[in-house]
């Protein structure tokens, strides 16, 4: 009589480890699928700021300078070491602002690639800024500069948000949606265009002050 009672408490038990296994898979297949190695990823940021700092004593203006430099270098050992160093660090790059992305602050945004893009593009930009002599953790250094690309992003897009409200309300829907009302006439219709332009120029001047 125990036998029925006994088998299910058996199934469960056997169904809950199953869960669990599969859970503990899941998390830590998405924790390898962004972990960044902090010692190999130290190492290459090091690499890359001695690059960006002899391409400053070159003449290099910008960073951009010292990537097309080294990318196209006549010695193809050094083109190859910078192209490894480079690559790896856009990965690592990658992989932080993507996991940050998810985080639920972030991850409901609809220009989140935007943002990423953005977190990736300061991280090389300012990575003559980390001092290694200070710090050994470049992983905390460059997710705080993400974290702040994406918060300028967000409010890059709000602003924009703000200014097509503001061009609609000033000009109306049907207006800005339809040209109809011109006829065909290509006059009329640039007329329009320049009066959203006015518009918005007036609009974006108001809101810099």
């Amino acid at each position: 009589m125990c036998q029925a009672p006994f088998t299910k408490l058996v199934s469960s038990a056997i169904l809950c480890t199953g869960l669990n296994s599969h859970m503990a898979v899941k998390m830590a297949r998405k924790k390898t699928e962004y972990y960044v190695n902090n010692k190999e990823f130290l190492a290459n940021v090091i690499q890359l700021r001695d690059y960006f700092l002899e391409g400053k004593n070159l003449g290099h203006e910008t960073h951009i300078e010292s990537i097309r430099h080294f990318r196209f270098h006549k010695d193809r050992r050094t083109s190859v070491q910078f192209k490894r160093c480079y690559e790896y660090l856009g990965s690592c790059f990658s992989k932080i602002a993507t996991h940050l992305s998810y985080k639920p602050n972030f991850v409901n945004y609809m220009f989140r690639d935007d943002m990423i893009s953005d977190g990736i593009e300061n991280c090389i930009q300012y990575i003559l800024n980390f001092d290694p002599e200070k710090s050994k953790n470049p992983f905390a250094y460059f997710t705080q500069i993400i974290y702040y690309a994406f918060l300028r992003r967000i409010q890059k897009e709000k602003k924009q948000l703000e200014i097509k409200n503001k061009i609609l309300e000033k000009s109306g829907f049907d207006e800005v949606m339809h040209t109809d009302r011109h006829s065909g006439n290509m006059s009329g219709m640039n007329a329009s265009h320049s009066d959203m332009g006015s518009i918005k120029e007036n609009i974006e001047t108001k809101m810099n002050r």
